[in-house]
């Protein structure tokens, strides 16, 4: 089987960066589709992207399993000294020496370590005609417990992955991948909300960095209307060192799952702890 692959983007930044990037050839959706279907335009979903989606998050009460973690980069908080002339104790040394900031406090710092880090692979591809409640259902279900993942002090990397079929006879795989969450960053959630819940993510970000390619792929692209299922991800599509992912199925217009955010959040707590993210 023919496959289009990108280099993984390491970081939202770099994601970003390859979305804002010009077309390659003009009047692609990334930027040409209509605001109605899109969910956005080009501007909100770029101010989206980067000041994150301001939805509130259900609280879950969950416990967590035992999770598939690899080694690397983690977050960890820190107390570290800082001198001033104010402070909650006194440094005696620098007192008797007369230094006018003797005061010490005690600063909480994340620093960035090596550590167990658990993957997730989230898949944005999606057929044209899925509607907006189910993307938003679906990826607020996902952010929601994945904030609860981490909240519950794991290190957890969370990818984007756009994946499908293209070409005159749909035989060829496209797949690209992009890190949302950095286990090594401080956790931001309007920009997981974004990206998974958002349709903007999909069909204005993705597209665009679609348009972005050389001219052969973007226009195969184009003309499949930007691929068809399966949109499922692979744990290869990931780069080497990412061992050991949980990927989640793709999104499939009108599964009864998506309909409201409860059933949404029950479904994908009973696939989380089939998983074994979860104790059921």
């Amino acid at each position: 089987m023919t496959e289009y692959v990108l280099p993984p983007m390491m970081s939202w930044h770099e994601f970003l960066r390859a979305a804002q990037r010009p077309e390659t050839v003009p009047g692609g959706s990334g930027r040409g589709a209509s605001a109605e279907w899109a969910g956005a335009t080009w501007d909100e979903a770029m101010r989206l992207a980067v000041d994150g989606w301001p939805l509130a998050l259900r609280e879950a009460r969950v416990s967590v399993g035992d999770l598939r973690e690899r080694a690397g980069l983690r977050s960890v908080t820190t107390l570290e000294p800082t001198w001033d002339v104010t402070g909650s104790e006194v440094d005696v040394g620098a007192y008797l020496a007369g230094v006018p900031e003797c005061m010490v406090d005690a600063v909480p710092r994340r620093t960035s370590t090596r550590g167990r880090v658990v993957s997730f692979l989230i898949p944005a591809g999606y057929s044209f005609e899925t509607p907006h409640d189910e993307i938003r259902n679906r990826g607020l279900a996902l952010a929601t417990l994945c904030s609860a993942i981490i909240d519950a002090g794991h290190s957890v990397e969370i990818w984007s992955g756009d994946t499908g079929m293209t070409g005159p006879d749909f035989d060829r795989r496209y797949s690209a991948v992009a890190r949302v969450i950095s286990s090594g960053e401080p956790f931001d959630v309007g920009r997981l909300i974004f990206a998974v819940a958002h349709p903007a993510m999909c069909r204005r970000l993705w597209f665009s960095v679609w348009d972005a390619c050389d001219e052969e792929l973007s226009l195969t692209l184009r003309e499949t209307k930007y691929g068809r299922p399966p949109f499922t991800c692979e744990p290869t599509d990931l780069p080497p060192e990412v061992t050991d992912p949980y990927v989640f199925p793709y999104l499939r217009p009108g599964d009864p799952q998506w309909s409201d955010l409860d059933t949404a959040l029950d479904w994908c707590h009973t696939m989380f702890a089939d998983l074994g993210l979860l104790e059921a």
